[in-house]
């Protein structure tokens, strides 16, 4: 069944209508409305909020669907959720008459297999109606919630079978009907959820969505009705037009890559991902054939609607960034996700870990498929770790505490044409706020003892990758902690002759008689004084190594990013001196010698 509702929900949609036609400046002006309707949205969300995933982190997004169904408008956010929203509400719409749709109404639906992503992204949306009381636009909220129900704390299960183990799918639902709460409604959801945080999550999204709505009536009263849908109309082709002006500026020809993850949760190897781009005129093709598909897999299924907006994160990014971001991107390019691979699952499979991997190798094959034709904008807007260190405990009062391991750290931040990998994490990342240690160590029993960056991690090229850090945490309490380690044997990609990022790895009990790596999945209970040691693995590198400015391989070493042994290794550049006494220097000679010899070698 889900997959005829895919293709029904993924269908292009029509234009409003509307006997009004806007010039640019008018729909540039509504345009404008709409992002800072969706950013004041997410603001009031992240301020309201009780937990810290949301309050904290920024892991929350705005968005404006339109009447019939089409992305409208975003806010600043995460890119690859802001594409996710759309497909839970049009399967609200499909229902506008059975729910009995109308001002003052909110809906909530997480579901995967009816236009959702994972269970912990949430969206609730309400409604705008005109004077005439015909529905103009709806405005979105979608956030994760540390909790869904499932049969372990998070929702994070390492071995769950069906979306039910996972926690509560809700296709869609009724929060408030005609500006009144349905507290039945309410205390289903906060029963089914483990966060006592909850309560104040769902009546900060509800309350976000309330307010969207209440500014898409203003824009409504001040612009009229069909001033507004002219102006969708106008700003949805635009795009549409615009990026297909960039894809006819792309050589024609088909640009084909392929990655893989280290392994499904039980430990099937070599999980794949094939990307074919074809570009023909104007007309770009993202076709997934060739992924995997074999039934026997755990936890390595993403939704429909993860791998259509990781795919088009991915593509936006390689455009002129001006661009302005709705529905004319999908209108402008086919996507192939063939039914039962891992992009597109049968029903019912677990999805939590699958918008991890392999939401972000799809991301990561568009990006080398394409680095081929345009190399100065690609940039893979992916974070390659598995999940990250979830430790969870229970107070004295029986309320679950968790600590999901978001924490400020350097990783997957690969180098670009002209730009070194740089910052704390990766672009793809957008406006999330990775947790400091104070604010962590106030909230729950743990201890961030070090976050240092590690020498050597960061994947050479004639531009660099960032280097990972090395995050060090002791836990106070006995907890129970889990964790799917992926990116060991295939770490993330160098792009156009670049060195791959250096690999991930996680340690339990460290120094202790106990002390064990963790190989794969594990859901493990630690007792208080257990540290847990997560390397993240680095940026990936740009362009072969060789043809790096031995000045810029100097002041690496010096900067501790790269060793002496590093630099003679990877970058043929034989240095003298040490980072300690500060008197590196280049012995040019050597090196254009020893560069000569590494060309020869490596061909």
């Amino acid at each position: 069944m889900s997959y005829e509702i895919n293709r029904r929900l993924s269908a292009k949609r029509s234009p409003l209508e509307t006997s009004v036609e806007v010039d640019a400046v008018t729909a540039g002006i509504i345009r404008g409305a709409f992002e800072t309707h969706c950013f004041e949205t997410a603001i009031h969300l992240g301020r309201a909020a009780s937990s810290a995933i949301i309050n904290q982190s920024n892991e929350r997004n705005g968005s404006i669907i339109d009447a019939n169904g089409r992305l409208a408008g975003i806010s600043v956010g995460i890119p690859q959720l802001l594409f996710i929203s759309p497909l839970t509400v049009r399967w609200g719409l499909e229902h506008y008459e059975e729910d009995d749709w109308g001002p003052g109404d909110v809906f909530l639906g997480n579901d995967p297999d009816h236009g959702g992503g994972h269970l912990p992204d949430y969206t609730v949306y309400a409604p705008c109606f005109d004077s005439a009381g015909k529905l103009v636009a709806i405005q979105a909220l979608q956030a994760h919630q540390g909790d869904t129900g499932g049969k372990d704390p998070g929702g994070f299960s390492v071995d769950s079978l069906d979306i039910f183990h996972e926690g509560l799918p809700i296709p869609r639902l009724k929060l408030v009907h005609r500006g009144k709460r349905k507290g039945d409604v309410l205390d289903l959801l906060i029963r089914n959820n483990r966060l006592p945080s909850f309560a104040g999550d769902i009546a900060a999204m509800i309350g976000a969505a309330e307010l969207g709505a209440s500014l898409l009536d203003g824009l409504v009263e001040k612009w009229g009705a069909d001033t507004v849908r002219a102006a969708i109309n106008f700003n949805i082709n635009e795009t549409e037009r615009r990026f297909r002006s960039e894809i006819e500026k792309w050589p024609d020809g088909c640009y084909e890559a392929d990655v893989w993850i280290d392994h499904d949760t039980v430990g099937n190897e070599d999980v794949h991902v094939h990307v074919a781009c074809s570009v023909a005129g104007d007309q770009l093709t993202v076709d997934m054939t060739g992924t995997d598909d074999r039934p026997e897999l755990v936890n390595v299924w993403n939704t429909f609607s993860n791998s259509r907006g990781y795919a088009m994160a991915q593509l936006v990014s390689m455009v002129d960034p001006t661009i302005d971001k709705n529905e004319g991107l999908f209108n402008a390019v086919e996507m192939i996700i063939p039914e039962g691979t891992i992009a597109q699952p049968p029903p019912n499979k677990p999805a939590a870990l699958g918008a991890f991997h392999p939401a972000c190798e799809i991301g990561e094959a568009i990006c080398i498929a394409l680095s081929e034709i345009v190399p100065h904008r690609s940039s893979p807007q992916v974070y390659k770790l598995g999940m990250p260190n979830s430790v969870i405990g229970f107070d004295e009062n029986g309320q679950m505490w968790m600590d999901q391991g978001v924490d400020v750290r350097a990783s997957d931040a690969s180098a670009t044409e002209g730009i070194d990998g740089w910052g704390s994490m990766c672009s793809g990342l957008g406006n999330l706020i990775l947790g400091q240690a104070e604010d962590a160590e106030s909230r729950f029993p743990v201890i961030n003892i070090s976050r240092e960056m590690t020498c050597d991690s960061g994947g050479p090229g004639r531009w660099r990758g960032q280097p990972g850090t090395l995050n060090v945490k002791k836990v106070l309490e006995p907890t129970m902690a889990i964790a799917w380690m992926v990116s060991m044997k295939h770490p993330l990609r160098g792009l156009r002759g670049g060195d791959d990022a250096s690999s991930y790895s996680n340690h339990f009990e460290v120094g202790t008689p106990n002390e064990y790596k963790i190989e794969n999945s594990v859901r493990a209970d630690l007792p208080a004084g257990a540290v847990i040691a997560y390397q993240y693995g680095g940026g990936a590198g740009f362009e072969s190594p060789l043809l790096r400015d031995p000045a810029a391989v100097r002041e690496d070493v010096l900067d501790e990013y790269v060793s002496v042994a590093a630099a003679r290794e990877r970058y043929g550049v034989v240095v003298t001196g040490t980072a300690e006494e500060c008197n590196v220097e280049v012995d040019l000679v050597a090196t254009q010698k020893l560069r000569e010899q590494l060309v020869a070698e490596r061909g």
